[in-house]
């Protein structure tokens, strides 16, 4: 049943009985703005306590029964956001230069190429992402297991940020002035080494133990 559930993409929630689900909203941008009456109409259908706009970019439904999560996923039309699991769980994204007008790179479409591949992929731990298009980094790009800025010159590649648990890590930067297929072929190099090395606890930690030198050097950065 557990595993069922997880399946579902619900979250069960703190009094035990009622579950969330947050629907995935790549960038956290909506264009069809029926998808947005269609998430308010199920809310209400069901009875939802709230809707919970999350860190990730997504609106969580709060307060779902679990004899309604198939319905309510079949009349959303949306795929599960990987809020949990052993996975590539989020891509965020800033406005970029598709709405910011201080933003030096396109965040939106590298962000958006980002996810379209790896949102779900399996992993052995939980990997973030986050891609700015200034060095504002929106994103929170520095303390993402791979983050990328963008500066005039190209997109700063950071790697092994997190902030959950009692000991947060900036990211370490690994690359500079790349362009968007650069970054992006550098972002599946990280990804394929932190798969290769199969250990169940995040980049950054592996990257301490390793050595950043050693790390980039196994990427073919030094």
């Amino acid at each position: 049943m557990a595993e069922d559930i997880l399946k579902k993409g619900a979250i069960l929630q703190r009094d035990k009985t009622s579950f969330a689900i947050a629907p995935h909203i790549p960038g956290g941008i909506i264009t069809d703005f029926n998808q947005l009456r269609r998430l308010a109409d199920v809310a209400e259908k069901y009875g939802v306590k709230a809707i919970k706009l999350t860190s990730a970019q997504r609106m969580a439904l709060v307060g779902l029964q679990e004899a309604d999560l198939d319905q309510v996923w079949q009349e959303l039309g949306m795929p599960p956001g990987a809020a949990i699991g052993l996975c590539v769980r989020s891509v965020k994204i800033c406005p970029g230069t598709t709405f910011c007008r201080i933003a030096l790179q396109d965040a939106v479409k590298v962000g958006l190429a980002l996810d379209s591949k790896y949102h779900g992929f399996e992993l052995p731990y939980k990997f973030k992402m986050g891609v700015s298009g200034c060095p504002n980094s929106c994103a929170e790009s520095t303390i993402k297991d791979v983050g990328l800025v963008g500066f005039k010159n190209g997109w700063r590649v950071y790697a092994g940020g997190f902030v959950s648990g009692i000991k947060p890590r900036l990211a370490d930067v690994i690359a500079d002035a790349l362009d968007d297929q650069q970054a992006l072929q550098l972002v599946d190099q990280v990804i394929e080494w932190y798969a290769q090395a199969g250990k169940k606890k995040r980049l950054g930690k592996i990257i301490d133990e390793v050595g950043l030198d050693r790390f980039k050097q196994d990427l073919g950065l030094s």
